[in-house]
């Protein structure tokens, strides 16, 4: 992609196509690693329009590979026979050390594999896949608490550098 070109997010090459926005709200992010995502050309096509989501989507370790499942690809408005099933499982590309790492920390009890964003990064689509756990209904609402007092502060501060 030329530098400039609308779409392009930076000097690295990274265009965001989505995010998954409740990951944050409802799990405790302890540590993220970028992955490789094996696609075929109509996903592909599709995800260059922009549309994907990965509200439902988490990722699970099968013998050596770890797949990401219920991430949604809507079909290709352009595809024909050849479309891709929307929600199908999806093999993601990490090395062996990395994928034992993950294993031993997703398999403790509590833990799970989360997306937290897709974007292409020179070129190639990436899965940005985080270990996590599940917040309970205190927590979140401790997080609230916090945001409303962090605002509550911007808001005073800036009252008073303009009054």
């Amino acid at each position: 992609m030329a530098k400039g070109k609308k779409g392009d997010d930076g000097e690295d090459g990274i265009k965001i196509i989505c995010r998954n926005k409740r990951a944050l709200h409802e799990y405790h992010v302890f540590d993220s690693l970028e992955c490789g995502l094996v696609l075929t050309g109509t996903e592909v096509k599709s995800l260059r329009e922009g549309s994907s989501s990965l509200e439902e989507a988490y990722a699970k370790i099968e013998g050596d590979e770890v797949w990401l499942l219920g991430s949604d690809i809507p079909e290709y408005a352009m595809g024909n026979r050849l479309n891709h099933k929307p929600k199908r499982p999806r093999k993601l590309l990490l090395h062996r050390r990395e994928i034992a790492k993950f294993a031993g920390k997703a398999s403790e009890r509590g833990f799970t594999l989360i997306p937290l964003k897709m974007y292409f990064k020179k070129g190639r689509a990436k899965v940005e896949l985080a270990i996590a756990r599940g917040k309970k209904l205190y927590d979140k609402r401790q997080d609230e608490k916090k945001t409303e007092a962090r605002k509550e502060i911007h808001k005073a501060m800036k009252d008073r550098r303009h009054g």
